[in-house]
C-alpha cells in the first residue's frame, strides 16, 4: 500500500513538473524562463482581444548565454512567425523583445532572431554555435530605423530572414543569416529579456502568427489543401482575431448584413458562423453544390450571388440570402461573379467568350436580356475583381496592361473612363468598397509572382486606401493568397474586415 501511495504521489509531482515546464498560453505551448534569471518572468493571455503580456527579467540575451522569459512551439521545418510588439513604460536601456529561434532551452544555445529595444534599436543577432560569445559587429545587424513595432522571423531552411516594419509600412529585410548548427526542429517563439537582473520588464504582443509554408513549387491540388484561419480584424488599429480555424481548406468570407455572422465557402457549399466564433451552419443552396469563392451578397441584403459549377463550367446564379433554389443569370461559362449593382437587379462578373482564352468584364440583369461587355481586354492584359461603389457611380477592379503589374482601377458602369488607382510594384487584387464608399481594402502579392495569377500560399500584405485618392497602407502582413479576400468582406459599419489566412500543421 505504501509502495503505491509513493508511486501516486511522484506521479502527481511529475504531472505538476511536466504542466511547470510546460503551461501552454495562447498559440504557444510553452511559458518558461531561459538562463535561469535572478527574478522569474511570467505571460498572461487576454481570449477577448488575443493580446499576450509578456514579463522577463535577465542579465541580457548576449555573450555566451542568454536570461529571459519565453512563450514558444517546437517548429520542424520552416516557419514565419509574425507579431507586434510594444514595451510598458520608458526605458532606454537595452532590454528586449521579438521573435527567437533556438535550438534548446540551454542558455547558451544556438539562437537567432529578430529584436526591438529599450531605446528603439532594431537588431537582427544571433550565435551560430553552442556557448560561443557573441561580439559586434559580427553578430547582429541594425536596421537603419528605429521603434519598429512589426517583427518578422523567417527560416527557409537554415537560413534566417528577420524583417520589420513601422505600422501601415511594408515589412524590410533586416538581417540574412545561414545558421547551419540549428536543428531541423527548433524551438520558436516571443521573449523578453530587461539587461537588468534586478528589473522585470513587460510588454505587450498582438496579432502573433507562426505560419509553416509549403514549397515554392507546392500544388494544393494535387498535394492536399492546408490549414486555415477564419480572422477579423479592425482596420483602423490592425487588431485581428482568429474565430475559426481547420486542418483543410475554406475561403472567402463575406460579413452578413446583420453584423453577427459571417458567410464563407466550405466543400463547394456556403456557411454562416457567428462573427465571435463557434460552429459553422450550412447554407441551404439547393441544387448548387459545386461553389466557388465567389460569392456576394446584394446591397439590400435580401439576395446572395454564386458563381457554381454547374457541369458545363462555371456560371452565376443567384438566390434569397436565407437560401433556396438558384436561379441562372449565366448559361455560357466560364463565368465568375464578383459584384452587384446597387439598384440589387445587374451583376457583374468576369468572362472569357467565344472560345478566346481573355478574360473581360461583363454586366446583366437578374431579370434577363443580353450582357453587356464593359472591358476589351488584348492578348497581355487581365481584369478581375469588379465591384460596384455603394453609390453606383464606378466599378472598381483589377487590371494589368502590356504584361505588367497587376494594378487597382475604376470605370464608369458603362465601361468608359477607365482610370488607373494604383502604380507601385506589387501585383493588387480584389478591391472592396466599404459600406460608407470611403475606403478600398485589397490584397498585395509580390512582385515575383507569376503574370496575371494569384496564388495560394504566399507572404502578402491586406492594404487600405481612400476612394477619394491617397497613398495604400498595409494594415496586415500573412500567409495566404487565392481564397484570402476574393469578396467583400466589410462589416456594415465599415470598421471591419475578415480574411482568411493559411499555415500547414506545426509538425
Amino acid at each position: 500500500m505504501e509502495k503505491n501511495k509513493f508511486f501516486a504521489l511522484c506521479c502527481i509531482l511529475l504531472m505538476q513538473l511536466s504542466f511547470a515546464q510546460s503551461n501552454p498560453i495562447g498559440i504557444f505551448e510553452n511559458n518558461v524562463d531561459i538562463g535561469n534569471p535572478k527574478l522569474a518572468g511570467s505571460a498572461t493571455f487576454d481570449e477577448n482581444s488575443q493580446t499576450y503580456t509578456i514579463k522577463g527579467a535577465g542579465y541580457n540575451i548576449w555573450g555566451q548565454r542568454d536570461e529571459h522569459h519565453y512563450l514558444y512551439n517546437m517548429i520542424k521545418g520552416d516557419f514565419i512567425a509574425t507579431a507586434n510588439f510594444k514595451f510598458e513604460g520608458h526605458n532606454e536601456v537595452h532590454r528586449k523583445i521579438g521573435w527567437m529561434a533556438r535550438s534548446s532551452k540551454e542558455g547558451n544555445s544556438v539562437m537567432v532572431g529578430g529584436f526591438l529595444h529599450g531605446d528603439g534599436l532594431t537588431a537582427g543577432q544571433w550565435r551560430e554555435r553552442k556557448g560561443v560569445a557573441m561580439e559586434n559587429p559580427y553578430d547582429d545587424v541594425w536596421a537603419p530605423k528605429r521603434y519598429y513595432e512589426i517583427i518578422q522571423l523567417e527560416r527557409k531552411g537554415n537560413t534566417f530572414i528577420v524583417r520589420a516594419a513601422h505600422p501601415g509600412e511594408p515589412l524590410q529585410v533586416i538581417s540574412t543569416k545561414t545558421i547551419d548548427f540549428m536543428p531541423e526542429e527548433a524551438l520558436v517563439g516571443i521573449v523578453i529579456g530587461s539587461h537588468d537582473e534586478d528589473v522585470v520588464e513587460t510588454a505587450q504582443v498582438w496579432n502573433a502568427r507562426i505560419d509553416q509554408p509549403v514549397q515554392e513549387d507546392y500544388n494544393p491540388n494535387s498535394e492536399g489543401w492546408i490549414g486555415c484561419r477564419l480572422e477579423t480584424m479592425n482596420v483602423f488599429d490592425g487588431k485581428r482575431k482568429v474565430i475559426y480555424d481547420k486542418e483543410s481548406r475554406f475561403e472567402a468570407p463575406n460579413w452578413m448584413p446583420k453584423g453577427d455572422e459571417l458567410l464563407f465557402n466550405m466543400d463547394g457549399s456556403l456557411y454562416t458562423i457567428p462573427v465571435e466564433g463557434g460552429n459553422p451552419n450550412k447554407l441551404n443552396t439547393g441544387s448548387a453544390d459545386q461553389l466557388n469563392n465567389d460569392h456576394c451578397i446584394s446591397f439590400n441584403g435580401k439576395l446572395l450571388g454564386i458563381s457554381h459549377n454547374d457541369g458545363n463550367g462555371s456560371n452565376v446564379f443567384y438566390l434569397p440570402l436565407e437560401g433556396g433554389e438558384p436561379k441562372a443569370v449565366t448559361t455560357t461559362s466560364p463565368s465568375y461573379l464578383h459584384g452587384w449593382a446597387p439598384n440589387n437587379r445587374d451583376v457583374v462578373y468576369v468572362a472569357q467568350r467565344n472560345g478566346v482564352n481573355i478574360y473581360d468584364i461583363y454586366k446583366k440583369s437578374i431579370r434577363g436580356g443580353k450582357e453587356i461587355k464593359l472591358t476589351n481586354n488584348g492578348k497581355l492584359e487581365h481584369v478581375d475583381g469588379c465591384e460596384y461603389s455603394p453609390d453606383g457611380k464606378y466599378i472598381y477592379y483589377n487590371g494589368s496592361t502590356n504584361g505588367g503589374t497587376m494594378q487597382l482601377w475604376r470605370m464608369k458602369p458603362d465601361g468608359s473612363n477607365k482610370e488607373q488607382l494604383t502604380f507601385d510594384q506589387y501585383n493588387n487584387w480584389f478591391p472592396h468598397i466599404s459600406p460608407d464608399g470611403k475606403w478600398i481594402a485589397f490584397i498585395s502579392f509580390e512582385p515575383t509572382i507569376e503574370l496575371n495569377s494569384h496564388p495560394s500560399y504566399k507572404r502578402v500584405m491586406l492594404r487600405l486606401m481612400p476612394t477619394s485618392g491617397g497613398a495604400p497602407k498595409v494594415i496586415a502582413y500573412l500567409y495566404g493568397g487565392q481564397g484570402t479576400l476574393n469578396v467583400n468582406s466589410w462589416s456594415p459599419d465599415s470598421k471591419h474586415i475578415s480574411f482568411v489566412s493559411n499555415s500547414k500543421k506545426f509538425e
